[in-house]
């Protein structure tokens, strides 16, 4: 595999059993790489360390003035020069390119995990492991994959060098064969602690990853509630205990370096005063002696490559344990399927009985947004826990493939993300081709929207080609919403979820986005979990969803005034207690939670824009709670 090659048409199914395991199984898929980057290894070192021989040979030449020797000697420094340049060359293209196709199987690998998992990937995974695993952590892997064969051909070339000292001068050949293991081994006794340490600073590097995102994910929150400074005080703590720990681990490793200078450095005193006391006696001569300790002083090269690989492999092992946990989750539905295509007909939940018919609009009530999320998301075949599978057209959703269950029940979630781009590119998805964009557009009442693109990208030649900032921070909420509501009409899916589709937006815009999604999507089936009565009231079908069960069915107008329940989520009364609590005395029935006040909804509706958002200002609220 080749970089130009990349991405892999298939990266296979990763051993994900431990973190071992998955760098064993990377390394094995680059079997070809490998032996290519040992190859060219082995040509630099070993010409590298011949270099020693030939200088021995030729102050021999000179001491024996055989001006043929010395020639023969130049021709063979020549040779080992090319063979230093050709071999380190090419296998630092092959190392390279080791590192980099390992990093890319790694990303692709999470990538259709991603895929796989949909939103249950970040409740499952902390979001900031994740995007520590898909950045820093998979260079680290591929530097491991890589320095695997360069170690290999630094640990056969100290091999050959030894051997070739035993046959060129035994006495001290064995000095140099006794020496050299204890040199390269000296350091494992401190390994394992060197790799506690870094594994406790990757961890609090870690904690202060996660810390960093949702601070910044909520922000805006934090300084509404004025909570800004106390997560910069507990940044400022996790950031301090991660320089600590930091030092801790260079510590350790500095310790290692200097135990891998020290220990060549008395070995080379151990060659040349045992060497000096050989000359003296005429047992060696002084071109031997010279290679001898020609030798010694070479190796420290390869040697360094020990350390490398322990330093490698102690950095990649939690990285690796860290990618295979993300790697070994699983679907709880079967993401290959049994049935070819998806069928049309009625979406049915057997687990709460909710029922879509097919071609009409159906409302959903629910009292609990964060149980709505969920039974969206299980709509679409992306259940939290494992269930009855959802039913389309009387067929488990998970008896179809990943990609058909996709393509025929889009879901669109509370907080939906825009891609950076132009609009032209965001509206680029996989789409029936029936449903113009800008009908779409106008359906979703994107008129605004396309304005205030236009007037901010000048150089643009119409509002298509507008550039959409990173998440469209440029845009309010209600414009991010109603252009992720257009993305999700354009593809006009066989069924359509859409969750809180309108809650950015004014009163006015979201009734005619209500009749404009009705309009669009006549004939198609659509759910749509909302308590706003202006979408209610033009809905075919609502139904009033309550601890995980349907309470009742009907139109909006008549359940507004035969459903106590149904009427406290959707007009939010706060003055009639027991109609709102749904007291056993006068209903029969479980207790509801208070709904939330109206005042300051669209605000908060604004700003929380995303979970990590509202996890940022519930940590806070809990702060300041305790702190008062």
């Amino acid at each position: 595999m080749q970089i130009q090659d990349l991405p892999y048409p298939d990266p296979g199914v990763p051993d994900a059993r431990s973190g071992p395991r998955f760098l064993w199984w990377l390394g094995r898929n680059q079997l070809g790489g490998q032996v290519k980057s040992l190859a060219w290894g082995l040509l630099h070192f070993v010409s590298v360390s011949a270099l020693p021989f030939c200088v021995g040979l030729a102050v021999q030449a000179v001491v024996d003035r055989s001006g043929r020797r010395l020639a023969l000697t130049g021709a063979l420094m020549a040779l080992c020069g090319a063979g230093i340049a050709v071999g380190d060359t090419f296998l630092h293209r092959a190392a390279v390119t080791n590192w980099i196709t390992a990093a890319a199987r790694v990303q692709q690998l999470l990538a259709r995990k991603a895929a796989q998992l949909g939103s249950a990937l970040t409740r499952r995974v902390a979001a900031g492991e994740v995007v520590a695993v898909s950045t820093g952590d998979v260079e680290k892997i591929g530097w491991f994959v890589e320095a695997v064969s360069r170690f290999t051909a630094a640990a056969v070339t100290v091999v050959v060098v030894c051997v070739g000292l035993l046959v060129y001068q035994p006495a001290l050949g064995v000095v140099v064969a006794v020496g050299l293991p204890v040199v390269a081994l000296a350091v494992l006794p401190l390994l394992p602690r060197a790799t506690r340490r870094a594994d406790v600073q990757r961890e609090k590097a870690g904690r202060a990853t996660e810390l960093a995102s949702d601070t910044v994910a909520g922000l805006r929150v934090l300084r509404g509630i004025g909570g800004e400074e106390l997560f910069l005080d507990r940044y400022r703590s996790a950031s301090q205990e991660v320089r600590r720990a930091a030092v801790r681990s260079a510590r350790m490793w500095s310790l290692i370096a200097a135990i891998q200078v020290l220990l060549p450095g008395l070995l080379l005193i151990a060659v040349v005063w045992h060497g000096v006391h050989l000359a003296r006696q005429g047992r060696i001569s002084v071109g031997e002696l010279v290679t001898a300790y020609s030798s010694v002083m070479i190796l420290a090269y390869p040697l360094r490559h020990f350390e490398e690989i322990a330093m490698a492999y102690s950095f990649s092992r939690p990285s690796a344990k860290r990618a295979a946990r993300v790697l070994s989750l699983e679907r709880t539905t079967d993401a290959g399927g049994s049935r070819a295509e998806a069928p049309g007909g009625d979406l049915y939940d057997p687990a709460t009985g909710l029922l879509a018919p097919a071609g009409r609009l159906t409302a959903v009530v629910c009292g609990d947004p964060d149980a709505a999320g969920r039974l969206a998301e299980r709509l679409g075949g992306h259940p939290a826990e494992p269930g009855p599978s959802v039913l389309l057209g009387g067929v488990p959703l998970d008896e179809l493939p990943l990609d058909g269950a996709r393509t025929a029940v889009l879901v669109q979630d509370k907080d939906p993300v825009l891609l950076s781009g132009s609009l032209r590119e965001l509206l680029d998805v996989p789409a029936s081709g029936a449903l113009p964009a800008e009908d779409a557009l106008a359906a979703a009442q994107c008129g605004d929207v396309l304005e205030a693109l236009a007037q901010g990208s000048l150089d643009a030649a119409g509002p298509m080609d507008a550039r959409i900032t990173e998440r469209g921070r440029s845009l309010s909420g209600g414009q991010r919403q109603r252009l992720a509501l257009a993305r999700s009409l354009i593809t006009d899916p066989e069924v359509l979820v859409l969750d809180e589709p309108t809650s950015a937006v004014d009163s006015h815009t979201e009734a005619r986005i209500a009749e404009g999604v009705r309009q669009l999507r006549a004939g198609r089936t659509t759910v749509v979990f909302t308590s706003s009565p202006l979408l209610l009231d033009r809905a075919d079908r609502v139904v009033l969803v309550h601890d995980g069960e349907v309470l009742a069915v009907g139109v909006h107008r008549e359940l507004v005034h035969s459903e106590p329940r149904y009427r406290a989520v959707v007009t939010r009364e706060t003055d009639d207690g027991a109609a709102l609590r749904g007291t056993p005395a006068e209903h029969g029935e479980g207790p509801l939670p208070d709904a939330p006040a109206e005042h300051g909804k669209d605000v908060l509706r604004d700003a929380l824009e995303a979970d990590d958002e509202a996890a940022a200002l519930r940590g806070a609220l809990e702060e300041i709670e305790e702190s008062a």
